[in-house]
């Protein structure tokens, strides 16, 4: 086990920010586990550690379901961030069994694979209009005119909510995931809190709608679910499933998108070699999910002590697995700071593992694969127009925006 005294991770230094991967391979010589006491967080940065963590049930996202606050030795949140907590513990996404494994098949139940490939051609038409309408403006923001409506559009399509109230969407979803960062402000919290409040009364009331008149979306199929099994979603569950869906089934797509369009045109060879040969695409996005993973860092808590190469971690501990460094480790990748996009052996941790295996990963695929055609198709000359800004983030790693022009 190592100290980080002088290490070069922060996740607050800009520079960091803009480029993390040196200091992990810091962290990555360091050791396997290393404490680091400006967050009280163990960090993991190997793929063999994180990939095994993310499998282990020792670990888990909640521990209300086995202890309380003081059991565990922690400070109950906030009274004032109430409303977030509410929104954000009854998702799957922070629950462990029974509660999980409930709600996650449930939810299965509504999403399944018939209705992801239902959505295939929406996706790739929302797409081609998206991109049509990007080249024919000779160029823009890929981030406002592409990367985030696709997405967007297309977890409201599913969860069916009425376009003309899709707007709300994405500011709510940015403000309740500025909650999910290291050691958030109290004016993120705050923000956090009023869109999830929002939110939820939303959703609410478009719940109330769908009880009176079905439909074929997801809420529909939620209700559905809810009243003919006898393992129910209550509403809090119905609220907080719909919320995470929208967050988690757009938040990784969009900087996703952006990210690899920067790494494509920071590696000229790479991009003009998927332009001539459009059978890359499926590997190519997998690679460039490795290669700037959107989420960088996954917590889990220590619900009984773990032990990582002889060092123990005690019960009450939190573990943040960096999944931007496990998925440049060099003992999983070769040359991992290389962008390859015939990359075959891709083993990469972006979508988690284990019981929180990311369930829209394969809508994400749809959705990458649908927006990366449609530009290399109608815009085989884009370029970038200007150097971009990075998000301030660290945990959810993003662009301010991505510029570029249709020559």
């Amino acid at each position: 086990m190592a100290g980080t005294t002088d290490l070069s991770f922060d996740p607050w230094d800009p520079a960091f920010v803009t480029d993390p991967y040196p200091a992990y391979a810091e962290l990555r010589a360091r050791g396997r586990v290393i404490r680091y006491e400006p967050t009280d967080q163990w960090l993991v940065p190997h793929h063999a550690d994180v990939a095994a963590l993310l499998r282990d049930r020792r670990l888990g996202r909640t521990y209300q379901h086995r202890f309380s606050h003081e059991e565990f030795g922690r400070t109950p949140p906030a009274p004032e961030h109430e409303p977030f907590h509410t929104l954000n513990d009854h998702g799957m996404l922070d629950l462990e069994p029974p509660d999980h494994t409930r709600i996650r098949r449930l939810v299965s139940k509504a999403f399944t694979p018939r209705t992801v490939e239902r959505l295939k051609p929406y996706v790739h038409g929302l797409a081609n209009d998206l991109v049509a309408a990007l080249v024919h403006n000779g160029g823009g923001d890929l981030l406002t005119d592409v990367a985030e409506p696709l997405p967007v559009a297309v977890i409201a399509e599913m969860l069916g909510i009425p376009e003309a109230d899709r707007g709300q969407l994405r500011p709510w979803s940015a403000a309740i995931c500025g909650m999910y960062e290291l050691n958030p402000s109290e004016e993120t919290a705050a923000k956090a809190v009023r869109a999830s409040v929002e939110f939820s009364e939303y959703l609410r009331e478009l719940i109330a709608a769908r009880r009176k008149e079905p439909g074929e979306d997801l809420v529909s199929g939620l209700i559905a679910a809810h009243d003919e099994d006898d393992d129910r979603l209550t509403e809090q569950e119905m609220i907080s499933t719909a919320v995470l869906l929208l967050n988690a089934g757009h938040e990784a797509t969009v900087n996703a998108t952006v990210n690899g369009w920067w790494a494509l045109f920071r590696n000229p060879g790479q991009l003009a070699a998927l332009r001539a040969d459009h059978s890359l695409i499926p590997s190519a996005i997998e690679e460039l999910m490795r290669y700037d993973t959107p989420l960088q860092l996954f917590e889990r808590w220590v619900l009984d002590d773990v032990e990582i190469d002889g060092t123990v971690i005690p019960r009450g501990s939190e573990i943040a697995m960096l999944f931007g460094s496990a998925n440049h480790d060099p003992a999983v990748f070769t040359d991992p700071d290389r962008l390859d996009l015939t990359r075959a052996d891709n083993p990469h941790i972006s979508f988690s593992a284990g019981i929180h295996y990311c369930i829209g990963a394969p809508l994400a695929r749809i959705e990458l694969a649908a927006s990366m055609t449609a530009l290399l198709r109608q815009a085989p000359t884009l370029t970038l127009a200007a150097e971009p800004r990075r998000k301030p983030n660290f945990v959810i790693r993003g662009l301010e925006g991505l510029s570029v022009e249709v020559g």
